[in-house]
């Protein structure tokens, strides 16, 4: 069994070469085996988490070098269900780009783009989740950040190019960091592989220790987009596609939400940062939906609440114990699933109506009704309703706050409280704005051209020609005829924004809603396998076994 653990890394960067060496050709079967490519890694994530929590944590070390020098690639309970989540949602979104049509007229390009793009994407986030050591942790995060460069910035349009920029630059920074970090962790320990640098690191002086930890912590809170950490992110993801958003929100903050996780338990056992882990909590679930309180456009307030409820899982973290850490391992798997959708929603919506300003939408309960129970599901599921998995993750993180019984967990308790209201009352609001009232005069029948096929890179739709200026989340926001067809534009291709949803992108939706709801009903052993998770990373003892061979 072993022996399958790198192979959610190397299936996609193989087929990957695969698609570069094929072309622009053939583009049926290069979407066959992108699906197939993705299905695989999703029955290989599953093989490897029931291995782990069976077997306990499986490694390999590539080319048969032992610690420090070869490559480790751990899986055990944690990686494993991180895996599992990530591969479903990845499948998912691929089938929602496929009816969206991202990838239809690769053969405007000297080499079709998003498709080995994004397998890039998943070969970075199998990377994190199952590397062994600091370099191959950063390995993964630079070719997951390589392939998201690419895909934020299909399209070529100006705004998007803004907004890559930004990441870009937030990026390379936090990489640089990342880099002394590791420099530094070598001087200190001689080694950067996690099941020796927890024996070495508690030998170090504190002053070292607590350095270390500082510096790795900043790198994974930029990448997690915690507060104050995080004002890159409402103006970079709501630009990109929505497939692109979806996966981007769902999971790229995840990672570095798991790179917290692994060595805030693994590194830095009774870590002397826990206060401010749990400011920065404090501060990212209210920070973050108040922002979102503020919004009228549907992607940014999604956004906001991606921000917050980042909080909720560094709130886990920062309190260290089984039941937190097992709170925090739900609530990463059920948002991951959540956001991912509502985002998907979002270019649901987007693609129908031509634009996610809430001010510009309504009527959707009456007109697109399955739309609409594809909204609802989710953002109560976000919201924390019982019995969802939102409401089960959020109580037992409150629960694990109240055992705790100090002065800041209690604040957290106080904050969990309120943005969980906080994020009921925006969803209500998007709700009876966009789905429960009225369409406003005019909005009924009307399209918008997201992004003209035939516009040159650049073109902000700021053309002296426009008759409206753009709306917010969409691109020229140049309006047409009340029933008319209009396109938008993708990598090149003409993208119809029709009132007819083609079907895959309503297939991928409903069933990450169903993904959604899994949770709920499999809430009990869900719970038995976070506990256990949990009480596994807090031992360390299996994890630098199965490395080490001790």
């Amino acid at each position: 069994m072993n022996a399958l653990v790198p192979l959610p890394v190397l299936l996609p960067l193989c087929v990957t070469g695969l698609k570069l060496a094929i072309g622009p050709r053939l583009q049926r079967f290069q979407r066959f085996i992108s699906l197939a490519v993705l299905g695989a890694v999703l029955v290989l994530s599953v093989l490897l988490m029931i291995a782990a929590d069976r077997h306990g944590p499986l490694s390999v070390h590539l080319g048969d070098f032992a610690p420090p020098i070869g490559i480790t690639l751990v899986a055990d309970r944690l990686a494993g269900l991180m895996l599992t989540v990530s591969s479903a949602v990845t499948l998912l979104v691929h089938v929602y780009s496929l009816g969206q049509g991202m990838a239809d007229r690769d053969d405007q390009t000297p080499v079709g783009v998003f498709h080995p793009a994004y397998l890039i994407l998943v070969a970075g986030v199998s990377c994190t989740f199952l590397a062994g050591d600091l370099v191959n942790l950063y390995v993964g995060f630079e070719i997951m950040l390589v392939a998201s460069f690419v895909l934020l910035a299909i399209g070529g349009t100006a705004t998007r190019i803004r907004a890559g920029s930004t990441y870009v630059i937030i990026s390379l920074f936090s990489s640089v960091l990342f880099l002394v970090a590791i420099a530094m962790t070598y001087a200190f320990a001689g080694t950067v592989n996690f099941a020796q640098l927890a024996g070495r690191l508690q030998e170090a002086p504190d002053g070292a220790r607590t350095l270390l930890e500082a510096m790795l912590l900043t790198v994974f809170a930029i990448k997690a987009a915690v507060f104050p950490l995080a004002a890159w992110l409402p103006d970079s993801y709501p630009t990109a596609p929505a497939p692109v958003t979806a996966v981007f929100a769902g999971l790229l903050t995840k990672v570095g939400v798991y790179s917290m996780l692994r060595t805030q338990t693994l590194l830095f056992p009774g870590h002397r940062l826990g206060d401010l882990l749990m400011l920065a909590a404090l501060a990212s679930m209210v920070v973050g939906i108040l922002g979102a309180v503020a919004q009228t456009d549907l992607k940014r307030v999604l956004s906001f609440t991606l921000i917050s409820h980042i909080g909720y899982m560094v709130f886990g973290i920062a309190l260290a114990g089984r039941g937190s850490i097992s709170g925090a391992i739900v609530y990463v798997a059920h948002h991951i699933t959540v956001q991912t959708t509502l985002f998907l929603v979002a270019g649901l919506v987007e693609r129908r109506d031509g634009t996610t300003e809430l001010t510009r939408l309504g009527g959707l309960a009456k007109s697109a009704p399955l739309v609409a129970v594809l909204f609802f599901v989710p953002a109560m599921n976000l919201a924390g309703i019982p019995p969802l998995s939102g409401f089960i993750g959020k109580v037992g993180l409150m629960r694990a706050g109240i055992d705790n019984g100090g002065g800041w967990a209690w604040a957290l308790v106080a904050g969990s409280a309120a943005t969980s209201l906080l994020t009921l009352y925006v969803m209500a609001k998007v709700w009876n704005l966009a789905f429960w009232r009225d369409a406003p005069p005019g909005a009924e029948g009307e399209g918008v051209v997201l992004e003209s096929a035939g516009d040159e890179p650049g073109d902000d739709g700021d053309d002296e020609d426009d008759e409206e200026a753009p709306a917010a989340g969409s691109g020229s926001g140049r309006p047409v005829p009340a029933g008319a067809v209009v396109s938008a534009g993708l990598l090149g291709q003409s993208i119809t924004t029709t009132k007819r949803l083609p079907w895959p992108m309503l297939l991928a939706t409903g069933a990450a809603v169903a993904l959604g709801l899994l949770y709920t009903v499999l809430g009990g052993p869900l719970t038995t396998f976070t506990e256990a998770a949990a009480a596994e990373l807090l031992a360390r003892t299996p994890y630098i076994e199965a490395v080490l061979g001790r």
